[in-house]
C-alpha cells in the first residue's frame, strides 16, 4: 500500500500537474510527471484518476489498487520531491498486472527521459 505521506489529494495539486508536467502514454495509462511544484514535500507524491470510462466501482477500485501496488514499488526510482498523476484509460481494466506493470515502467522512462532532456537544455 501507498503510505499517506506519499499520496496526492489536493485537487490543485493534481491540475497543476496534469497541466504543467511532462506526459507519457502506453496503451492503458497515461503518467504526469511535475517536478516544480513539490519542492516544498519531503518527497514524492503520487495520484490516480480513474474514470468511469474504465468500468464499474468495482472495476476501477481493483485498478486503483493495481496502480497505488505498482507505484508504491517505484518510489525509490521517482525524483526526490516530484509528483506524479497516473490517470488509467479503459484498457486497464483488461490489462493483466504484468502488463500493466511493463506499461507503467515503460512510460515511466519516457517520462524521466523527457524531464532529463529539458533539464539539459536548460543548463546548456
Amino acid at each position: 500500500m501507498l503510505t499517506r505521506a506519499h499520496r496526492l489529494t489536493s485537487s490543485r495539486g493534481f491540475a497543476g500537474t496534469i497541466r504543467r508536467g511532462r506526459r507519457a502514454g502506453t496503451p492503458t495509462l497515461v503518467l504526469h510527471l511535475d517536478t516544480t511544484s513539490g519542492a516544498d514535500q519531503d518527497g514524492p507524491l503520487v495520484g490516480f484518476v480513474v474514470s468511469k470510462a474504465v468500468g464499474n466501482a468495482v472495476v476501477r477500485n481493483q485498478v486503483k489498487r493495481r496502480l497505488r501496488h505498482l507505484a508504491r514499488e517505484r518510489l525509490s526510482s521517482l525524483p526526490g520531491s516530484c509528483v506524479l498523476v497516473v490517470r488509467a484509460l479503459p484498457g486497464s481494466a483488461d490489462a493483466s498486472s504484468t502488463a500493466l506493470g511493463a506499461d507503467f515502467d515503460a512510460a515511466l522512462a519516457r517520462v524521466l527521459r523527457r524531464r532529463d532532456r529539458t533539464e539539459d537544455r536548460r543548463g546548456a
